[in-house]
Formats: structure tokens, sequence, C-alpha cells
């Protein structure tokens, strides 16, 4: 059996979400937050505004692109989506984990529309140059909870005549975003950039927001949701004028994330970060017969959610022993919340985004193979 290492990740936080902070946060970075202010005052206007421009230069949005602050983190910013302008022209939903299925379950049980649907299992993606583009099409960049991406835009053509609605909440800082086929982006801040929950990203293109100023749907719209009045885009949302009242201290958190995504080189550097992480358990799983990628197809693979499957014969109930395993890791302290998404096949979810560090992720390793052997063992000395 291995013995246990004697390395420990320095930081052994690898939740898919909340994600790492940065590694440079420190509580004391936030004393200048806008805190018993106004967010509709100065102060409170020029970040939530400082927020939306770092946020166009880092990830290279056009100009012509509105970039939204908006409740309830990814989940508001694309619900928002789907009931402001979904209903207009058929609709092809597509979903190959856990968060896109949610968004056939809103569009076809909630919305009631007139769609396809187009699945795959986990580990797998649809055929994508099979979608109709000339419908809106609903679809989620990286799946969070199955390590598959989408391998480029490359697919979706410009002269579509229908919506692009992306969801790429573990994909935003991490992955090349097209942001010519993308009419509709949402993302949160507590995913690659570590930031906290309930605030969400909502970027549209001039073609969703030509939808949005002539498209009323047939069902009612909480305030919430409301993008336009009287026919016309309200610009304040996207200059930072919230709908509702935004968390100044989070507010504080994500743009001292975004200072650090720019000290270190910005989208590309944060790109590499991500990259190197996930290569690191690529070639782990690649010289071991017991772990193997979820996804199959390399094209595919996240470099952020990057999910293992246990392929040993021995280990018998795949979900109790990767619970064991996950558990093992989470008790002496090397891991935490690396255990897969409830809904997808055994095994164990690593979040390999920008703000963890490659050597915490070399550190792990070694610790996953102790903790595999350990339990195989157990179960041995147990029958």
């Amino acid at each position: 059996m291995t013995t246990q290492p004697t390395a420990r990740p320095d930081n052994p936080r690898f939740s898919s979400g909340p994600c790492a902070k940065p590694p440079t946060f420190t509580l004391a970075a936030l004393s200048d937050a806008a805190l018993g202010r106004s967010h509709r005052a100065s102060v409170g206007k020029s970040k939530l505004k400082a927020a939306i421009e770092t946020t166009r230069e880092i990830l290279g949005v056009p100009g012509d692109y509105r970039i939204g602050i908006v409740p309830a983190s990814d989940t508001g910013a694309y619900e928002m989506a789907m009931w402001t302008m979904l209903g207009a022209r058929p609709v092809e939903m597509l979903a190959w984990e856990s968060f896109g299925s949610g968004w056939v379950t809103d569009a076809v049980k909630q919305l009631k529309l007139d769609c396809e649907t187009n699945t795959a299992d986990y580990g797998e993606i649809v055929d994508l140059a099979a979608v109709d583009w000339d419908r809106d099409v609903c679809f989620t960049w990286n799946g969070t909870t199955s390590g598959v991406r989408v391998p480029s835009g490359d697919v979706i053509p410009a002269n579509r005549a229908g919506l692009t609605l992306c969801d790429a909440t573990s994909a935003a800082f991490a992955q090349d975003l097209p942001w010519d086929k993308l009419d509709v982006t949402t993302f949160s801040w507590q995913k690659v950039m570590g930031g906290e929950a309930a605030h969400g990203m909502l970027i549209l293109s001039p073609r969703a927001v030509e939808r949005l100023e002539s498209y009323t749907p047939p069902w009612p719209l909480p305030k919430i949701f409301r993008l336009t009045k009287g026919g016309k885009l309200i610009e304040g949302i996207f200059e930072g004028a919230t709908i509702n009242t935004p968390s100044m201290l989070c507010v504080e958190d994500y743009l001292q994330a975004l200072d650090w995504a720019k000290s270190v080189g910005g989208l590309p550097a944060l790109q590499a970060r991500a990259d190197a992480n996930a290569q690191a358990i690529w070639d782990f799983c690649e010289s071991r017969d017991w772990i193997d990628n979820l996804t199959a197809d390399p094209a595919t693979r996240s470099n952020t959610s990057v999910c293992l499957k246990f392929t040993d014969p021995r280990i018998g109930d795949g979900a109790a022993f990767a619970k064991a395993v996950a558990k093992r890791l989470e008790a002496e302290g090397v891991a935490l919340d690396i255990g897969g998404y409830r809904d997808a096949p055994p095994g164990l979810r690593i979040w390999c985004g920008a703000t963890i560090e490659t050597s915490d992720i070399e550190a792990l390793l070694p610790w996953i193979e102790w903790a595999f052997e350990t339990e195989i063992s157990a179960q041995a000395n147990a029958a």
C-alpha cells in the first residue's frame, strides 16, 4: 500500500463553487468597501461601474455588448434571459449535465415553450453540428457537474437566425468565449474568480437587445426579471444601477479579484493557470489504470471542473467508494468538497480554475492515490 504522503496542499479548498479565493486574498483588502452607503451614491455607482468595465476589459467583451450585474447569481442571470427573450421563435435546449437539464425543465414545464430537447449522458456532449441554430439555442459552455465543455464556437454560424443563450459560469475567465457567436452570456463571481455568491453577470449582444426591445413575452415578469421599460432597454442596469440592492462588500471582493487577474497577466494568464492545473490531473490519470477522466474526448474536457471516475473493478459500490475516498481526504485536511455532484456518476470533482495553485494540485494527487489504496485495503479487510 502507498505510504501516506508528507507534503500537503497549502490550500485544500478545491470546491467547484463557491471556489477558492485568489491567492492574494485578505480580508484587509476589503477595507475600502462602500459599506453603509447607498449603492446609488457616487461611491457605490463608481464601484459597480468599475466591476462592469473591468470585466469587459479582461474578458475582451465588445464595446457594443451590454454587461449588467443582476440578482441571484448565474441562475438569476440565466433565468432573466430565458423568461424575457424566449418564446419569440422555436427553441432548442441542449443539456449534458444537471444545470443544463435544469434549464430544460424551465423551458418545458414552466414556460411551456415550443422546443426541441437535445441531451447527452454525463461525460459526453451533444452533436453540436446537428443543432438548428436558426432556433433560439440554450446551453452551458462548460458543464460544471460533468466536466464537459464546448470545444469551440466554430460550429455556431455567424448568420444564424436564432439567439444563443450561453450559461458560462464555470468557463468565463478560463476558456475562450467567442463573443460574436454568443448573444446572451451569464456567469457568477463565485466560480473562476473566487468571488462571493448571489450576484450574476448578464452580457447581451446587440441582437439580444433587439429581441428585448421588439418582443414582449406572454407571461408575467417579476420585477427582478424586467430589463425593459416602455419597449426600451433599461440602460441603467448595464451602467451599475442594479435592479435591487447589491452587497457592496461582495462588489469590493469582486473588484479585488479582478485586480488580481490583471496583476497576473489578464485572460491569457488565467487560462494558462487553469490549463496547467487540469493538465496535472490528466497526466496523473493517464499513468494509472484505476482512475480516469469522466469525459472520454480530450477535446471536450473541462479545464476548470475536472470530473474523475474510479475504474478499478474492486471498488464495488461506486457511490459509497467515492464518498469514502472524499471523506478520507477531508479528514486529513488535504482536500475539501471534492465529491462528485449529487446527480453525477460517482467519483471526484476537483476545481482547477485560475485561483488554484498548480503546486496544490500536485501535492493533492499522491493523497488521492493513498486514499484510493487505503479504501481498497479497508474493503478487503472488511470482506
